[in-house]
């Protein structure tokens, strides 16, 4: 077992500057997760309204061999997982596949530390003699050092990671995807289907709380890392769902007209009463979508692994 920490080139100062001085203000949902957000991200997807995680869970649990037999790789390859958060899911597929005496190498990469050692430790736990190289950083910034590996590889990027990208940000990941990869190479990718507003609506604005807490760690996270002085109790959460584009928007609201002062940028931010900071997209997909996505970025499409409900899938995509 090997635990490698990468030093990602951070742009989180520039960032938060440039969304707060935008002319409609945001935050990257990619800020979510330090390593208290990782926490509360793991509370929502124990949440019962919050149907990705279980439908996922299904997929890689009972079509874990179908899933095999489509990789179609005859010789040892490593398993890469991009945000790999507490593996529960994957380690699903990685119990079918050493049952199946397949010859792995899994590489989980997380921006936080915390949740790397945790992944580390559940996953040698239930699956011991795991073969497991561990990546602790932003893995925007090592894609080339992760596609430099000689062995074939499987890439995850799982939970409908994709619907937070706009679509000029989701084809250009893909296209980096696939300007690394090798050819014969795969990537299984996760995505959240269209589906009853109202199912999607709960899972996006619990009445626990803990969405609004996800969205709030955004501010405490300026304070803490920045310097900043906003305060929680002057802001609410918003998250609204529209099924004709299939986008799930989520913001926070500032609750009256205020000003922010944020030590390390050394700038006053000023806020509108009722001004929105949007923090979050979260697209879903029609099957017919997901195709196109695939063919535009030179990929072929294997097969879409469904849940029995046909909430979500895992889409098996190859390099040609």
């Amino acid at each position: 077992m090997e635990s490698t920490t990468l030093s990602a080139t951070s742009t989180f100062e520039q960032d938060i500057h440039e969304g707060l001085t935008a002319s409609f203000k945001n935050i990257s949902s990619k800020y979510f997760y330090d390593d208290l957000g990782s926490v509360i991200f793991q509370d929502i997807m124990k949440m019962p309204e919050y149907y990705p995680t279980p439908c996922e869970f299904e997929i890689l649990s009972l079509q874990g061999e179908d899933i095999l037999r489509k990789l179609n790789f005859d010789e040892p390859f490593n398993i890469i997982e991009f945000g790999a958060g507490d593996g529960i899911k994957t380690r699903q597929l990685l119990k079918k596949l050493m049952e199946n005496q397949v010859d792995f190498t899994y590489v989980p990469i997380d921006i936080s530390q915390k949740a790397i050692q945790e992944l580390e430790a559940n996953m040698l736990d239930y699956l011991p003699g795991l073969k497991i190289k561990s990546l602790i950083g932003n893995y925007f910034s090592m894609m080339e050092d992760l596609f430099a590996l000689q062995e074939p590889g499987l890439f995850l990027f799982l939970g409908s990671n994709i619907g937070n990208y706009q679509d000029p940000e989701a084809n250009d990941l893909l296209g980096q995807f696939y300007q690394h990869m090798k050819t014969g190479d795969k990537l299984l990718i996760g995505f959240d289907l269209q589906k009853n507003p109202a199912v999607i609506r709960d899972a996006y604005d619990d009445s626990q709380g803990i969405t609004k807490a996800f969205n709030m760690n955004l501010l405490q996270r300026i304070n803490k890392e920045l310097g900043g002085n906003f305060k929680k109790e002057f802001f609410d959460f918003y998250s609204h769902y529209n099924p004709v584009n299939g986008e799930v928007r989520s913001f926070l609201v500032s609750l009256k007209e205020q000003e922010v002062y944020i030590a390390n940028l050394d700038r006053t931010y000023p806020f509108r009463q009722n001004e929105l900071i949007w923090t979050e997209l979260s697209k879903k997909y029609t099957l017919s979508e997901i195709d196109i996505l695939a063919s535009n970025n030179g990929f072929e499409l294997i097969e879409n692994f469904l849940d029995c409900k046909h909430y979500f899938t895992d889409s098996l995509w190859t390099k040609q």
